[in-house]
């Protein structure tokens, strides 16, 4: 299983609306790097759901329900299906992940535009226990 961080703008597409819809299309995502993350997406690989603009944070964690397809005309951009697993019992912050030692080499951290990124076996479980 790999672990992955997507991000999205609360205003645009929340947590709660993941929660209320009880599944997604992670659609919309224009930028190669992170479509070529999407691609390597597997049906049971986990994510964080991260609030980007105003609050910044990984505030749930989700699961990858269906691999990559074509997203609209052009073969370059996909999407998958997600569906959230669970809430944090505490949203982990922008501002705590960088000064968390432990995350110093998380992919969000190191290029903060890509929308989409891995995250290691060891990120995944400190953010986790920051959650808590």
């Amino acid at each position: 299983m790999a672990y992955w961080l997507m991000k999205s703008e609360p205003e645009t597409y929340g947590w709660s609306d993941l929660v209320g819809d009880g599944k997604t299309e992670w659609d919309g995502v224009r930028n190669p790097a992170a479509a070529l993350h999407l691609r390597a997406m597997k049906v049971g690989d986990k994510a964080f759901f991260y609030h980007s603009g105003k609050n910044k944070a990984v505030v749930g964690v989700m699961e990858i329900s269906r691999t990559a397809r074509q997203d609209g005309e052009e073969a370059r951009w996909v999407s998958v299906e997600v569906k959230p697993v669970e809430t944090l019992a505490r949203p982990v912050t922008l501002a705590a992940m960088k000064a968390e030692p432990k995350l110093a080499k998380l992919e969000t951290l190191r290029q903060s535009r890509l929308s989409v990124s891995p995250v290691s076996d060891a990120e995944w479980k400190r953010i986790l226990e920051m959650s808590r």
